[in-house]
């Protein structure tokens, strides 16, 4: 069966929340928690956005089993790829090497705040390898210096390192992002069940690594009450094409917003009780090829969630990656 992961989603909730999630998520019997990296939330009605690095720390501490990854951080613009190989080393070692760095080109929303600009997609992906790089020097130890076209990193060293580097997992949601988690990565992070992006993932070296993909689901105790709730909080997840990495402000997202309805939402997020949906939608992702699905619960009922999960779900998926 696939590994199932369960997303603490940081726009949704305050950092303490977050950490209990993760203990109910730990509890419930998921494998892994990732954790998103934003600035902003969506929209504002979404309410939160804590720093990850400090939530991460805390969740190392106060789990044994579950392991950990951002998905995902961008490591050029808000951050330098220095700061993120020092914080990645940081949490694995709090974690007992139960962490795993998920990187991605970014989003407007969130790097456009330290006044360095919006590059275009090809510069990113550009910027994105650079600091893959100036990460992995980091972890190797001793004085590193590098000079790229984008980057640059000055004789620096990381003093506080784990016993093993952790594995850099690349999001990718068209082919040449893909191809570059591929060559770069140590596996792949998607949000679309799309065979495609695997397989120009496997062509570009992706073969034997792992493939993480999201699903974002709403479970409530009727079908009408998690339309309901789906549409109230995340009403971006029926937005299409680029706009989630162009969009730069909160207000931005709820304009367009405005235009999806009841309908749009549910049709992109399952809504509902029914196990049947919640298993459809993780086996889409498995049939193109990702070994990990990683559910996103809308709304802020996650202790009912977490239960709905660990009785009706992850008991039907055996590990031979068959249903019972």
């Amino acid at each position: 069966m696939p590994n199932f992961g369960f997303t603490l989603m940081g726009e949704l909730f305050p950092p303490e929340d977050l950490v209990h999630n993760a203990e109910l998520a730990e509890q419930a019997g998921f494998d892994f928690a990732a954790f998103s990296d934003h600035f902003h939330p969506w929209l504002d009605v979404q309410g939160q956005s804590p720093f990850t690095w400090s939530v991460l720390g805390a969740v190392a501490e106060r789990t044994e089993r579950i392991d950990l990854i951002t998905m995902v951080t961008c490591p050029t613009l808000r951050y330098h790829p220095a700061i993120i190989a020092q914080a990645a080393a940081t949490v694995a070692r709090l974690s007992g090497n139960r962490f795993t760095l998920g990187l991605g080109a970014g989003e407007n929303l969130n790097e456009h705040v330290v006044g360095h600009g919006w590059p275009a997609v090809d510069l990113r992906q550009e910027m994105l390898e650079e600091a893959v790089e100036i990460i992995r020097l980091l972890w190797s130890g001793g004085f590193q210096t590098f000079r790229g076209q984008h980057l640059e990193l000055e004789d620096a060293r990381l003093y506080t390192l784990p016993d093993e580097p952790p594995e850099v997992y690349v999001a990718a949601a068209a082919a040449a992002s893909a191809r570059l988690a591929g060559t770069i990565g140590d596996g792949l992070v998607g949000t679309a069940p799309d065979a495609d992006l695997i397989s120009a993932f496997e062509e570009a070296g992706g073969s034997d690594k792992p493939r993480y993909g999201q699903v974002t689901v709403c479970w409530a105790e009727t079908e009408a009450k998690a339309r309901r709730t789906a549409r109230e909080w995340w009403p971006n997840a029926a937005l299409k094409g680029p706009l989630s990495q162009e969009l730069p402000l909160p207000s931005h997202f709820e304009a367009a917003a405005e235009m999806v309805d009841e309908n749009a939402v549910a049709a992109a997020v399952v809504c509902g009780p029914d196990p049947a949906d919640h298993m459809a939608a993780i086996d889409a992702f498995a049939e193109a090829g990702y070994t990990h699905v990683y559910v996103h619960q809308v709304g802020d009922d996650q202790r009912g969630f977490c239960r709905f999960y660990e009785q009706e779900v992850l008991p039907a998926y055996v590990p031979s990656g068959t249903r019972a």
